[in-house]
């Protein structure tokens, strides 16, 4: 499968991002760093893609094990590395699941069978 989408500058350090289906979002850095801060910052926007990937997996995996869910949040963190302000070092996931009946161990494999499909 190929994933398609087209960025292009808009302003001093504002982007615009265009997914295939025509949706589109705004990318910005802080004032700090020269942009106006009125979209998301890349890192926020690639720890929420992070996120909903996984979150999908995790619903499709644990539907499939007939578990009724009926909410999933998650929290998505970067870490910054000590020795620079724009690297991170680490993502770390947080996952709540709220469901009828649902299992916790299910929960649990369902997130270790996620994160073996997204990270080597």
């Amino acid at each position: 499968m190929i994933i398609d989408a087209k960025v292009k500058l808009i302003d001093g350090m504002q982007f615009e991002g265009m997914a295939t289906s025509g949706h589109t979002l705004t990318m910005d850095a802080d004032e700090i760093s020269g942009g106006s801060n009125k979209g998301f910052r890349p890192m926020e926007l690639l720890l929420v893609g992070f996120g909903g990937c996984t979150g999908m997996d995790v619903i499709s995996i644990l539907r499939k094990k007939r578990q009724d869910i009926t909410s999933l949040e998650m929290n998505v963190k970067g870490v910054k590395a000590e020795t620079h302000p724009h690297v991170y070092t680490d993502v770390h996931l947080e996952y709540v699941v709220k469901g009828k009946g649902v299992e916790s161990l299910a929960v649990e494999r369902a997130i270790a069978l996620s994160l073996e499909n997204i990270v080597p």
